[in-house]
């Protein structure tokens, strides 16, 4: 995705909306629930912007929506793309670099994912302190245009250690335990095996997912405050005697679906 292909996504969106965003969000498979925190809602569809990539699976809605939540201008994907979808990684993580050009500063990614640490159950939330990509692909590969960022920006803070403070605030307040841990980035679609499950453990990861990596990437790259949080929708390959579902994904999700809510929407309130 070059400048022009972004200036013209950026110019659409404005004419569509009544202000600039200053906070992200990216809602994962099952997690939607969080537009019905959003007021004064202004509803975009993907396939209506220039250059937009269109969302394919399940639980994605395939809507940009802009409004208020908690007083603070937001812009929210309600849905989001994937690498097994088929696209890249530039493809994947362009959105970012449009709420940069629309002016966020603050991005909240959440997301399904399987619990590899076995102290973890479903229903959980984890704020993520850090990750690993074993996805093996990078949104910066290839020319790098100064106007988004550094050629070598820094990721020894993917996720900004003050606002996983705020969202342990925010779950001790709603007598909410919240997770802390790493998350691992797969490329799927296919779930991982136990073998690999075991090798994700022993490499330290708490959480594994197919999605995140490649937006926080490129977000960190434009200079964006990230915060991630995800959903425990299923224990990894291996730890349970069942087989793995979307559908199982899709029903945890609907099970804590109150009290991510109220999360999310306290942690906007403390920014």
């Amino acid at each position: 995705m070059n400048q022009q292909q972004l200036e013209e996504a950026r110019a659409f969106i404005e004419e569509e909306i009544p202000y600039r965003p200053e906070i992200g969000l990216i809602l994962g498979s099952g997690l939607g629930i969080l537009a019905e925190a959003m007021e004064d809602v202004t509803v975009i569809h993907y396939s209506e912007i220039p250059h937009f990539p269109v969302s394919t699976v399940e639980g994605h809605a395939g809507e940009l929506l802009v409004g208020t939540i908690q007083g603070r201008k937001a812009i929210m994907m309600k849905g989001r793309f994937h690498l097994y979808e088929g696209y890249d990684a530039q493809t994947v993580s362009f959105p970012m670099r449009v709420m940069k050009a629309l002016g966020v500063k603050t991005l909240i990614v959440t997301n399904a994912a399987g619990g590899v640490n076995t102290g973890y159950t479903a229903g959980d939330l984890m704020v993520l302190r850090d990750h690993i990509n074993f996805m093996f692909r990078n949104p910066l590969i290839g020319p790098n245009d100064p106007a988004f960022g550094v050629r070598f920006p820094d990721m020894s803070q993917p996720y900004a250690e003050r606002l996983r403070q705020l969202a342990h605030e925010a779950a001790a307040e709603q007598g909410l335990t919240l997770r802390e841990g790493v998350y691992a980035a797969m490329l799927g679609p296919s779930y991982e095996t136990p073998a690999e499950i075991r090798m994700l453990r022993m490499l330290g990861a708490d959480a594994l997912g197919m999605s995140t990596v490649p937006e926080v990437v490129a977000a960190r790259h434009a200079g964006l405050e990230v915060l991630g949080i995800s959903c425990i929708t299923n224990m990894a390959a291996g730890i349970l005697n069942q087989p793995l579902s979307h559908d199982e994904v899709m029903e945890t999700a609907e099970r804590v679906r109150e009290s991510f809510l109220q999360l999310v929407v306290r942690i906007i309130g403390k920014l």
